[in-house]
């Protein structure tokens, strides 16, 4: 899937220059692509669309954005999810989720393999370090994933030093999966 770097990178720094905006904005600069973004100031989501000349992307993002995965993906039972990122655009979707679980990283890893095998997924990347898990593939479909999970410290504390409601014993995962 083309997830461009370029409308990452550009939700990214919108996203960034919103955090201490208005409400909402429409913002241009000179040869780029016109783009508006709304914050919730209650909930902290966000939304954002960004007109290109391949067609419109649009995001939503936060604790309160509905869990949209193609089909054969599904969150593991039980998790806490922390933030859902969705990105819509011409060519297709994806969907990018964090959250925390029970389930060791092994677990998570052996979860997602099946589910990503089952829908045609060829897993091109495995690795395991410190402790944690990552693969990732792409299927002859279009569709993309990776899931990257390791053990929480613990301590509630991420390493930017803000509150990540990680308990000890839990794993933190990081799913994204997206078709074309």
């Amino acid at each position: 899937m083309r997830f461009s770097v370029t409308i990452l990178a550009a939700s990214s720094a919108l996203i960034l220059s919103a955090c201490d905006a208005e409400n909402s904005d429409t913002s241009a600069s000179e040869g780029s692509d016109t783009g508006e973004y709304t914050i919730d100031r209650d909930s902290g989501s966000t939304s954002m669309t960004i007109d290109t000349p391949q067609g419109e992307v649009s995001m939503r993002s936060g604790a309160d954005v509905e869990v949209e995965l193609p089909d054969g993906f599904t969150i593991i039972e039980g998790a806490d999810i922390i933030s859902t990122t969705i990105v819509d655009q011409a060519d297709g979707a994806g969907a990018l989720v964090l959250f925390n679980t029970d389930n060791s990283p092994e677990q998570v890893a052996d979860h997602y393999r099946a589910q990503a095998e089952a829908a045609g997924i060829d897993i091109q990347i495995e690795t395991s370090i410190n402790g944690g898990r990552m693969l990732g593939g792409e299927g002859t479909s279009g569709t993309t994933f990776s899931v990257t999970a390791y053990p929480s410290e613990g301590d509630g504390e991420g390493e930017d030093g803000a509150d990540d409601d990680a308990q000890a014993g839990e794993t933190r995962v990081q799913l994204v999966v997206g078709r074309r």
